[in-house]
């Protein structure tokens, strides 16, 4: 039998040509990750017929699995099998760095303006977070707490969230969410699937898990021995991106904990860069890159946003490398499965106490608030307005009413 081989080099695809379709892809992939998944799909399946559906859906359920960003780590999968480790890079580049760009240069520019720049246009952008997060959290209590116990660990890890509204706190939700799933959930039927077309040994495999691991446990050590501000943030946003079960909206309450209390971001400048990140494309977890050039402290800038950039997205390579070797039995580990249940629903409610605090209460001071709130929602829900336009409309919104009232 013939030895594995560590990536796909023979594809007829160079880390170039990856590049530039992502590329194409990053500036033009509007509405979230679910619809990130659609634009590949109808990319890589149906146009370029890169790997088979069933092999699509299967490396789709494996980035779910995972923590982080699953658009971006399906990227980053489907780079590696077409391109190799270079085609995986070339692809997470593509697709992230248009709006990173974006939003580094709106943070350099509410950085520069100060007290200058409109007040009701924040408060416009933080409004409309209100109304995304909502969303959020509607569509995923509906997709993930299908029944009385998964909305019991929502209600409860809500509670808990804001009774400990630190990041250990919410990384303890995650670990109990993950105990009572195993404890309650029955295992589910697996349907079988196509092998991915793509090779990784487990010896690579292993040797990335240990790296993925060795930084999230060995960084906040490094730090008591060797303070310093740069290896604080990375820490920060390498576990923000090692611990987000359920989306990219979840990433917000754990880079809330991590960036407001400490002072390296004020919280209007997190809720207004945050409500632009939704008229952006690409994927959401970029708002890492305007926290990072928002910084109070050095490294800010386009430093900042480069390390926070690279902190936020590191763990989505190594989960990646590291898991692909062992996926076929994961899949079908009742055990992996019925924790992942617990966790999903525990997310749901750590986004739940995140809409109330800090999204609702920084944001909604008056009825007419409350009103502009309700109505981006429902622009976003049933009227299914892009969500560029309900940002841009409703940062217009606030700064017409600061402007006239």
């Amino acid at each position: 039998m013939p030895a594995k081989s560590d990536a796909n080099t023979d594809k007829t695809d160079s880390a170039w040509s990856v590049l530039l379709i992502f590329l194409r892809l990053g500036l033009t992939s509007f509405g979230g990750p679910i619809a990130h998944l659609g634009y590949f799909r109808e990319e890589f399946v149906a146009r370029r017929q890169w790997l088979s559906e069933r092999s699509y859906a299967d490396l789709v359920a494996l980035c779910q699995f995972l923590p982080g960003p699953a658009s971006s780590q399906v990227g980053i999968g489907l780079g590696l099998s077409r391109a190799g480790y270079s085609g995986a890079l070339a692809a997470w580049a593509g697709f992230t760095l248009p709006s990173a760009l974006v939003l580094v240069l709106f943070a350099l520019g509410l950085s520069s303006s100060g007290s200058s720049f409109p007040e009701g246009v924040l408060h416009g952008l933080k409004i409309v977070a209100v109304a995304v997060v909502a969303q959020a959290v509607w569509g995923m209590a509906r997709n993930l707490c299908t029944d009385v116990p998964r909305v019991m660990i929502a209600i409860f890890a809500a509670c808990a969230t804001l009774l400990w509204p630190h990041a250990t706190g919410q990384i303890g939700v995650i670990i109990a969410a993950a105990v009572i799933g195993l404890l309650l959930f029955k295992p589910v039927h697996v349907t079988p699937a196509e092998s991915l077309p793509i090779s990784i040994s487990r010896k690579t495999g292993i040797m990335s898990l240990v790296l993925f691991f060795g930084v999230l446990i060995g960084l906040p050590l490094l730090i008591q021995v060797w303070p310093s501000q740069t290896l604080a943030m990375i820490n920060a946003f390498y576990r923000a991106g090692s611990l987000v079960f359920g989306g990219g909206h979840v990433v917000l309450p754990l880079l809330q904990a991590a960036t407001v209390p400490s002072g390296w971001v004020d919280n209007d400048t997190f809720l207004a860069g945050y409500g632009l990140a939704q008229a952006v494309p690409g994927p959401l977890s970029t708002f890492a890159a305007f926290l990072g050039a928002s910084m109070a402290e050095q490294p800010s800038g386009w430093l900042g946003a480069a390390v926070c950039l690279v902190a936020i997205f590191a763990p989505s390579f190594l989960l990646v490398i590291g898991v692909l070797p062992f996926w076929e039995q994961l899949r079908h580990s009742v055990r992996t499965r019925s924790a992942l249940a617990g966790i999903n629903a525990g997310v749901v409610g750590l986004l739940l106490a995140t809409l109330y605090n800090p999204v609702w209460t920084s944001a909604i001071f008056t009825p007419l608030d409350f009103g502009l709130a309700l109505l981006a929602l429902v622009a976003l829900m049933f009227w299914k307005l892009a969500p560029w336009l309900v940002v841009l409309g409703s940062g217009l919104t606030g700064w017409a009413l600061s402007s006239f009232m």
